[in-house]
Formats: C-alpha cells, sequence, structure tokens
C-alpha cells in the first residue's frame, strides 16, 4: 500500500513539473524528442520562425486545429525546455508574446529539413517551386531566419500554404 502511495506520489511529482522524468536513454535523438518530439510542439517553433505568430490567439488560429488546453500545454512544456520565451507586451501587460530562444532558433535547419523531406516525400499543399527553392538555397534561407529572429522582425518568411490564412498583423 505504501509504495502504491509513494509511486503515485512520484508519478505526480514528475507530471507536474517538480522533477524530471528519467531519461529513456543517452542518445541525443531521444532526448531531443523528449524537449520537442510531438507535432503541436514543432509546429508552435514553425509559428514563431517562419511565420511571424507570437501570441497565444495566433497559435490558436494558425489552421491547425489545436485545442486551448493543448496549446497552453505545448507552450509550457517548451518554455521548460529553453526553447521559447513568454515576454510581457511593454504597451499592454496582460498580453504575452512568446519568442524563441538561442536554443530555439538553433531548430531552424532541424524545421527546413523537415519542410524540403516532407514536401519531397508527401502530398503536400507547398509549390514546388517553392521547395526548390529552398532546397538550393538552405544557407540562405537558414541566415534569412537567423537575421529576422535577431532583428525581431515578424515578417513572414515563408507564404502561407492552401487552406492556411495568414492574419494580418495589426489584428493581433
Amino acid at each position: 500500500m505504501i509504495a502504491c502511495i509513494l509511486q503515485v506520489i512520484r508519478l505526480l511529482w514528475i507530471v507536474f513539473g517538480n522533477a524530471k522524468s528519467p531519461r529513456r536513454s543517452g542518445c541525443p535523438v531521444s532526448i531531443s524528442l523528449e524537449v520537442f518530439g510531438d507535432r503541436w510542439s514543432l509546429l508552435i517553433v514553425r509559428d514563431l520562425m517562419v511565420r511571424g505568430y507570437h501570441t497565444f490567439k495566433q497559435f490558436l488560429e494558425s489552421g491547425e486545429g489545436i485545442a486551448t488546453n493543448m496549446l497552453a500545454d505545448r507552450l509550457r512544456k517548451l518554455a521548460a525546455g529553453g526553447i521559447i520565451v513568454a515576454e510581457r507586451e511593454g504597451t499592454d501587460g496582460r498580453r504575452v508574446n512568446y519568442r524563441l530562444t538561442e536554443k530555439g532558433i538553433d531548430l531552424a535547419p532541424v524545421l527546413l529539413e523537415l519542410l524540403v523531406w516532407g514536401a519531397r516525400h508527401q502530398k503536400t499543399a507547398a509549390p514546388c517551386t517553392l521547395i526548390d527553392q529552398l532546397d538550393k538555397n538552405r544557407a540562405a534561407i537558414l541566415a534569412e531566419v537567423r537575421r529576422r529572429w535577431e532583428d525581431r522582425d515578424l515578417t513572414p518568411v515563408l507564404p502561407p500554404f492552401a487552406g492556411q490564412k495568414q492574419k494580418k498583423r495589426s489584428q493581433q
């Protein structure tokens, strides 16, 4: 009985962020996937990196269909993993803007490769000409993504693909 109670306490401790769960292995891929290895986390990083999104509302309305509780959870996990930071907006202290950290922007090559791989091997709405440009100009694209991050430039790097709506920045 006491062993069961201790196991439940340990599980609650891990789930609510007061202790880190044990690593599955020492493999860098496995450890990386523990930080951002689900689709929602990668889509949030994508939206921050190439779409210029930075608010909860923008992520929620991105067209991916994420639930509010899932979005809040993934934002918390990405912040805890040091991938993003939440910053209070200067003009309205109630509003929070999210921003990639140095650790987060370092995921740009990974996302670029996922984008090119996905368009090459799956049926997507990404135009072939865009994918060819990304594929041939990787270094320039990555430099531009980093420049925009450093300058806090929220201009989208990629256009929305078919079926996705790009919101005007002034409406956010």
